[in-house]
């Protein structure tokens, strides 16, 4: 869409002139008088018919571009409602286009709106509010085969006969963690709500007080719990909770014993927790099902490069399983690398309770979903694990990153009016994983002419790929850490209209 250059607009030109003769007759009011402004402005019709609305607005379906003008029509008049318009104001901006100027604006935010592949040089490898995890190439085609065409999901091929969509899945994990089963739901959020009404609904779960956590969104757990008809009991105090404390707050309505891991805090100095082994003895003694939501979920398999220390001591999945515990909850799309999804992982028994629950059904993961994270686990299995997009930008070390990081300013500072340099800097794993935990890397720190850093940021997200980065002490920094195969050359591309910007 060609932009519009500021040619003042007939409609609008006219609009004024009718404003201007009623002046002449004297029946105007006094120019601040906000209702000589709220006279300017067009009905939708008036300015459906402005020519320069007319041309951007020329592939639209008119009910869409006479909503979308009507929102800036709105815009005006809240404007002068609040007193930051007046009618000589409105004047000029009418008399030059700035009516059209202004649908168009929203017309590029329409086409730009919704889900949309972008580049991530944030150095945030798991962002959420860029979707998080990437997947590998071949689990992203078998989501999209999966996605375009019938499947085998919940019909045995062999037999014919009807069974379970996560079957193959319970058969992965039994191989990778050892478990006996598990199913698998839309997000962790989802498997743990489903945890609690299961064996805590109507009846009490005990949780230690420091385990009590908020992630994302406000989802805490105590408010899933309730959710859930589950009754909390806390026990311990924030920096300490010992297993006296859970045997002691055990009764007759007690349905659940649960563990979560503070996957984006830590607690340090004089501190005390409840191991999962423990707690998982204390429920067999007392016949009480024992859970624990590991939240991010490492997995380790064989031929796979160790992250664990990297990423601070990060728990393991198959520790938390050989725990002993009856399930582990965990998310898929975050340190497994796997489309968004929810795991309950462990012993037959709970497993079964768990899908017989009603709610799984309201939970449960499309056949997306699941054909992406078979994929991703089967690579784990074939020793090809490091492949996967997170691991590998986790790992990547700051020597690795820098001549990336050298090469991407080398072609931005070829740029008119813009500077690049390389500098150290920190990445981070994101959405609450190895909380505390920064890893090495070298940025490109860019600064424009004329732009501010937040100018140039905002223009890079306008970009038909937008890119994202972070400003940083008045420039934008660009972190080569979180940046896919091609990525650098939509980066690039989204520069070049911005260079030399005035």
């Amino acid at each position: 869409m060609q932009p519009l250059r500021g040619a003042s607009s007939p409609c609008c030109s006219a609009l004024v002139a009718r404003v201007r003769a009623r002046e002449t007759q004297g029946v105007a009011a006094p120019r601040s008088d906000p209702s000589t402004a709220f006279r300017l402005l067009p009905s939708v019709d008036e300015a459906l018919r402005d020519p320069g609305v007319v041309l951007c607005g020329a592939r639209l379906p008119r009910e869409l571009l006479a909503s979308l003008v009507a929102q800036v029509i709105e815009k005006y008049r809240a404007e002068i409602k609040a007193g930051k318009l007046d009618a000589a104001a409105l004047e000029q901006q009418l008399a030059r286009g700035a009516l059209a100027q202004a649908v168009e604006a929203r017309i590029l935010r329409e086409d730009g709106a919704g889900l949309r592949r972008c580049v991530n040089a944030t150095g945030v490898v798991l962002n959420t509010g860029l979707g998080r995890a990437p997947v590998h190439p071949e689990v992203a085609e078998a989501m999209a085969e999966a996605a375009r065409s019938y499947c085998v999901l919940e019909v045995d091929r062999w037999t014919n006969e009807r069974n379970q969509r996560d079957d193959r899945l319970a058969e992965l994990c039994a191989r990778l963690l050892g478990v006996e089963s598990a199913i698998v739901v839309n997000n962790n959020a989802g498997a743990v709500l489903l945890l609690f009404q299961t064996f805590a609904g109507g009846k009490q779960a005990i949780v230690s007080r420091g385990e009590l956590v908020e992630i994302g969104g406000s989802f805490r757990v105590p408010a899933v719990m309730e959710r859930a008809n589950a009754q909390l009991v806390e026990v311990g105090t924030t920096n300490r909770t010992r297993l006296s404390d859970y045997a002691g707050a055990i009764g007759p309505r007690t349905g659940l014993l649960v563990k979560v891991h503070t996957s984006n805090f830590r607690v340090e100095g004089f501190t005390e927790d409840v191991g999962a082994a423990e707690l998982a003895a204390l429920g067999r003694e007392r016949g009480i099902p024992t859970a624990y939501d590991l939240g991010s979920g490492l997995v380790e398999g064989s031929h796979m490069q160790p992250l664990a220390e990297l990423l601070g001591g990060e728990p393991l999945l198959r520790a938390a399983v050989a725990s002993g515990v009856d399930v582990v909850t965990f998310s898929g799309d975050k340190l497994l690398g796997a489309p968004q999804s929810g795991l309950l992982v462990g012993a037959r028994g709970p497993i079964e309770a768990l899908r017989k629950n009603p709610i799984y059904r309201a939970l449960r993961l499309d056949k997306v979903g699941i054909a992406g994270l078979e994929a991703t686990l089967e690579l784990v299995l074939d020793g090809r694990g490091d492949e996967l997009p997170v691991r590998r930008m986790l790992r990547a070390g700051a020597a690795e990153l820098k001549p990336r990081a050298e090469e991407l300013a080398r072609r931005l500072s070829g740029l008119t009016g813009l500077k690049a340099q390389v500098v150290a800097g920190e990445s981070q794993p994101g959405s609450g994983s190895a909380p505390g935990v920064t890893l090495p890397t070298y940025c490109v720190r860019v600064t424009h002419a004329r732009l501010s850093a937040g100018g140039l940021a905002s223009a890079l997200r306008a970009a038909p790929v937008p890119v994202f980065g972070r400003v940083h002490e008045g420039a934008l920094l660009l972190d080569p850490r979180t940046l896919l195969p091609g990525d650098e050359e939509d980066l690039l591309a989204a520069f070049v209209p911005v260079a030399g910007t005035d």
